[in-house]
């Protein structure tokens, strides 16, 4: 039964809109869909490539978290910009609002933050500007997140071949392999043990993916993971002097190196086609021959509204 019409908060906690005019796509599709929105994000006050000045955006973000109308706080796009904040970031009042934080890339310093300091779980899903915003959206990224939200339970399935065959269970958790690691023996990097632990990076060489991989390694970090489920890595160049060394053979000297199974091919990343992944979720992957499934639970979700599916 539906028992609330949701409302949407849009914030730049990083970069400021490329297309101003994508936020008002976004905001006029999001009110399409029955949703109430409230933005707090202004063009006019951008400062350098920020969506505002540290202290603007975070009183964007502290204004959404303090609006009762408020269930859903949504990026209007990554860039850079989140990590400056974190230090002066509420995330007890984050958490006891109840409201979910919603993005993806750079905004992976906030889910980061919210879980290592609150225990809070949080949303790497669409964005306002970069999703909701273009002019021809991709349906499946928008439905996948209004089903994910409907809950209980959200299963991303994935045809792929080459992975090992496993069935495991733990806390799911991620994002943007360069904020992740940026976050290494900080205050806002969650102590996570039997995880399942989901990367994406846009335009990073296979050789710095690798080396930042490595760093979570050495860390320790990987050796408390489950599976390490590897989304998108586009973007980048080769060069000559790469000699066959791509994508394919840092990923095979990986699974010869690390200590837990690696699967790759999840729909996840600077992509259109993207799912939808409620950090600190539990989940079970089971990846076979043909694909593999990850299938999410426990972690909070909204009754849905009239239009908003």
């Amino acid at each position: 039964m539906i028992t609330q019409q949701i409302g949407i908060a849009i914030v730049a906690p990083a970069g400021q809109a490329l297309d101003p005019c994508a936020v008002d796509r976004g905001i006029a599709r999001l009110e399409q869909q029955g949703c109430l929105v409230h933005n707090y994000y202004d063009h006019a006050s951008i400062h350098e490539r920020f969506g505002g000045t540290d202290e603007g955006r975070l009183a964007q973000l502290e204004a959404a978290v303090a609006d009762p109308a408020v269930q859903i706080i949504m990026a209007i796009r990554g860039g850079y910009g989140s990590t400056r904040l974190l230090p002066r970031i509420d995330f007890e009042a984050i958490a006891a609002s109840g409201k979910l934080i919603v993005g993806f890339s750079d905004v992976t310093a906030l889910h980061m933050g919210l879980m290592a300091r609150t225990g809070a779980l949080s949303y790497a899903g669409p964005m306002a500007a970069v999703d909701f915003g273009i002019p021809e959206p991709v349906q499946f990224t928008l439905d996948n997140f209004w089903q994910c939200l409907a809950g209980p339970t959200h299963t991303i399935t994935e045809c792929v071949s080459g992975n090992p065959c496993i069935d495991e269970a733990g806390t799911v958790w991620g994002g943007n392999l360069a904020m992740v690691v940026s976050l290494l023996g900080t205050p806002y990097f969650p102590r996570i043990d039997g995880g399942i632990l989901y990367l994406e990076d846009i335009a990073e060489h296979p050789y710095r993916v690798e080396r930042m991989l490595l760093q979570l390694h050495q860390a320790g970090v990987l050796a408390r993971q489950r599976a390490l489920v590897l989304g998108d890595f586009s973007g980048y160049k080769l060069a000559p002097n790469d000699n066959g060394y791509d994508f394919a053979a840092m990923l095979a000297h990986l699974r010869a190196t690390l200590p837990l199974p690696v699967i790759d091919g999840l729909s996840f990343g600077h992509i259109p086609r993207r799912v939808t992944i409620p950090f600190g979720a539990q989940g079970r992957l089971v990846s076979h021959a043909g694909g593999f499934t990850l299938t999410l639970s426990d972690y909070p979700t909204l009754r849905q509204a009239d239009g908003c599916n």
